[in-house]
């Protein structure tokens, strides 16, 4: 079985229960759409968690978030194929996977495209504060244009895409943080997803990033939630002519 969820922001512990609740196994997988924080400090911290979650009984799939380092940029991380994919992972910590921006997996059969990366609206506090920050945040023009050529490739349609933050258009206003001046905040990862979404024939959008759980269109937003990752009768979002 294939599950998904949100941003977990190194707190495993509700993913912990759901695995012994559903019997869960290493050949089942979890996706976690960014933020999972397993490369935030790079540090004694890191190993200690990924020690934990390697006793999870289930292969966790992660997104790139805003509140982690790529792991292209780790020299631990290798690369092996996975679902008709590309991902990277240490040999120490085989059930840890991350996504490579721009892939297309397969899961249950469906084409499954992934675009991580997104803005960090506490950016400045972090950075007076001396807390960790990671200026490959978001995807790279590479990486934007990669997912572009890529769908191309495939006539711009796949079944589900999955993301860290949304498309412009589908943005939670009302999950914004208070105090933060929304005119310096930098949306252009959400913009590029706005083209993608208008180009792309697609069934299904899954997002985190906004710590929030509730469903707009073909779009759902995902935070505390655990669930099948699944199309239930969902009515394909054509591209518009």
């Amino acid at each position: 079985m294939i599950y998904i969820t949100g941003d977990k922001h190194a707190n495993f512990e509700r993913v912990f229960e759901y695995c012994y609740e559903n019997d869960t196994d290493i050949d089942d997988i979890m996706i976690v759409l960014g933020d999972a924080c397993i490369n935030y400090f790079l540090d004694i911290r890191d190993y200690i968690l990924k020690n934990k979650l390697k006793e999870l009984p289930i292969t966790l799939f992660c997104i790139h978030g805003n509140h982690e380092e790529r792991p292209e940029n780790i020299d631990t991380y290798i690369t092996k194929e996975f679902h008709n994919g590309t991902v990277y992972y240490e040999e120490e910590f085989p059930n840890i996977l991350f996504a490579k921006d721009g892939e297309i997996y397969d899961f249950e059969g469906l084409s499954t495209l992934v675009i991580g990366g997104a803005y960090s609206v506490d950016k400045p506090y972090r950075l007076q504060m001396g807390y960790n920050w990671y200026p490959s945040e978001q995807p790279s023009e590479e990486i934007k244009n990669k997912v572009r050529e890529v769908l191309k490739e495939h006539d711009n349609k796949v079944d589900v895409i999955l993301s860290h933050t949304c498309p412009y258009k589908y943005m939670p206003y009302e999950m914004f943080m208070g105090g933060i001046d929304d005119s310096k905040v930098d949306k252009s990862t959400e913009r590029f997803l706005d083209e993608i979404e208008e180009n792309t024939d697609y069934k299904l959008w899954y997002c985190g990033h906004y710590h929030t759980d509730k469903e707009i269109d073909n779009i759902r937003f995902m935070m505390h939630d655990i669930d099948v990752f699944e199309i239930r009768k969902k009515k394909r979002r054509t591209i518009k002519q």
